[in-house]
């Protein structure tokens, strides 16, 4: 049996600014916003937290930014 593994014990280094603002962010989103993805959407993009590339966040940019930070 493997022992539990806290997150910070996997991950491969300390997040980056970005990474902590866009958590914050979606944070305040799930609590006020929503869970769907169309909601998530919706609340980044009237935050003004930008994609990536410094758009406006997609549908397909929030699933594969999520799928690079490996959530």
């Amino acid at each position: 049996m493997t022992p539990y593994r806290e997150v910070h014990q996997s991950r491969t280094h300390e997040p980056t600014p970005y990474e902590i603002k866009l958590a914050r962010t979606l944070e305040e989103v799930f609590t006020h916003v929503g869970h769907e993805l169309v909601d998530v959407i919706a609340g980044l993009n009237a935050r003004q937290v930008a994609a990536p590339d410094g758009e406006p966040w997609t549908e397909q940019s929030f699933r594969d930014e999520m799928h690079r930070l490996g959530a």
